[in-house]
């Protein structure tokens, strides 16, 4: 089967069939499959856009650089969503790999994008990456003047056993200016980290 016909399975209804295609793209590279899956990432279909994710998820860190430019510069925010998604994808994949250091600034930077689709995202994949990405998500929730997006940066550490996380939305609670939603937000994170902590001394 031809890398072309690989990608028109990645269309197919049947999820099997999806992943099939996926694992023999990524088991059977050439140097155009990485910028055919690109190209996917502003398909008006989503199971076929969302099946490009996955591929150059699985195919795993040779797809950082050209997902961080189209992360940074693509003008098309459905690719800019897409590429985060990505990334976060090869940090599934490959979690006992460091996750290369373009990749966590590009994603860093994309916290500051003016779109919703694409800042919280970006928040995801850094959740999904976890505590190399602790400090620049703190400095992040610490400088946003943007209420979602600081929900979405709490809920990412709430996720992630790191002991700064705790300290972090500590001190955020203890701020009197900050906005009602995110105050609820950081109080329900508090209490899932605590119940975290507990559960993991008991275990010690």
């Amino acid at each position: 089967m031809s890398i072309e016909e690989r990608l028109q399975q990645l269309k197919h209804p049947n999820p099997h069939m999806r992943d099939r295609a996926m694992w023999e793209l990524v088991d059977n590279p050439d140097e155009t499959t990485i910028p055919r899956l690109m190209s996917i990432l502003d398909d008006e279909d989503t199971t076929y856009r969302r099946a490009a994710v996955k591929t150059l998820g699985a195919i795993g860190h040779d797809t950082v650089p050209p997902l961080v430019a189209a992360l940074l510069k693509s003008e098309n925010v459905t690719v800019r969503g897409s590429a985060a998604k990505a990334l976060a994808q090869v940090a599934i994949n490959y979690p006992e790999d460091p996750f290369p250091a373009d990749g966590i600034e590009g994603l860093t930077t994309a916290l500051q994008d003016p779109n919703p689709v694409v800042n919280i995202a970006a928040v995801m994949a850094m959740g999904v990456i976890g505590a190399p990405v602790v400090g620049n998500l703190i400095e992040a929730l610490q400088t946003t003047d943007n209420p979602a997006l600081a929900m979405s940066i709490v809920n990412a550490l709430s996720a992630i056993d790191d002991p700064r996380c705790l300290t972090a939305i500590n001190i955020l609670l203890a701020d009197e200016s900050i906005d009602s939603y995110v105050k609820e937000a950081a109080t329900s994170a508090l209490s899932r980290l605590e119940m975290t902590t507990k559960f993991q001394s008991e275990r010690a």
